[in-house]
């Protein structure tokens, strides 16, 4: 399934969109399929994929630190697709990293390996798309959605060349600084998805400090889908692997998906 036949799915029952981060190999890389297939079972409209990097620039400390344990563990882009592909989940997979790590492995071969093992998109997070003419490139011809970040410091300029260059979704970056989990979600969010849909009529969702479900339901007043990163991340690293871990995780993605109704 595509992100966009997910988002027309989920118009038509009146939904917005839960999408969940996690940083693959911060748990046993052999877990990540299971892991993918309990937060789809609990929920998860569409999952991002975090892909460990040793200069995770734009992450805060809960995402950077489940980063470093990844690398730690030997996880690599390739073994981490690798993993993907044995996943059995019927939700949008994405991958979100960095550009390093793309260029190394090579764009279309990064780009080829990806749609062979079941990835529906990418978000590159320290790629602009006024830089990404390659790396689109490369998507479409292995029919990859490419997501592009906007923030609230972004120029008029730079918004409508985010806009016209995602597909899938535009990621509205909620407020400046990186990623963690916050105990408010500024409110000028909603100016920023109004922005954007001035521009585009592509879906919206809204991450960076995302982490209850009263979060999750002020983000859809305004946007298609909210996403929750370092929320889970801390929780996966918690509970995952001890007892009664797998009912809390289900139970935590449960309430959040309920905000999104």
């Amino acid at each position: 399934m595509t992100l966009a036949q997910q988002f027309t799915s989920l118009r038509a029952k009146q939904e917005r969109a839960l999408v969940l981060f996690l940083t693959a190999g911060d748990q046993p890389i052999g877990d990540l399929p299971a892991i993918l297939e309990l937060l789809a079972d609990a929920g998860a409209d569409a999952i991002e994929v975090g892909i460990p990097f040793s200069d995770p620039f734009g992450e805060g400390p809960t995402i950077q630190d489940s980063s470093q344990r990844a690398l730690d563990n030997g996880a690599t882009p390739r073994a981490i697709l690798e993993a993907i592909g044995k996943t059995q989940v019927s939700v949008p997979l994405v991958t979100m990293g960095y550009y390093n790590p793309v260029l190394r492995i090579g764009l279309r071969k990064y780009a080829e390996l990806s749609q062979q093992n079941g990835v529906t998109g990418t978000i590159i997070s320290d790629l602009v798309p006024d830089e990404a003419d390659a790396w689109i490139e490369a998507s479409k011809e292995f029919d990859l959605e490419t997501i592009f970040l906007a923030a609230p410091t972004s120029t008029a300029v730079r918004l409508a060349e985010v806009c016209a260059k995602s597909t899938g979704f535009v990621y509205a970056v909620s407020r400046t600084g990186v990623t963690g989990a916050e105990s408010q979600v500024p409110p000028e969010v909603s100016n920023l998805v109004a922005s954007i849909r001035a521009q585009t009529d592509k879906p919206v969702c809204v991450g960076f400090g995302i982490s209850t479900p009263e979060h999750v339901a002020m983000v859809c007043e305004t946007a298609d889908g909210a996403v929750v990163g370092s929320f889970l991340v801390k929780l996966l690293h918690q509970r995952w692997g001890t007892p009664g871990g797998a009912e809390a995780i289900t139970a935590a993605v449960q309430a959040l998906k309920a905000a999104t109704r």
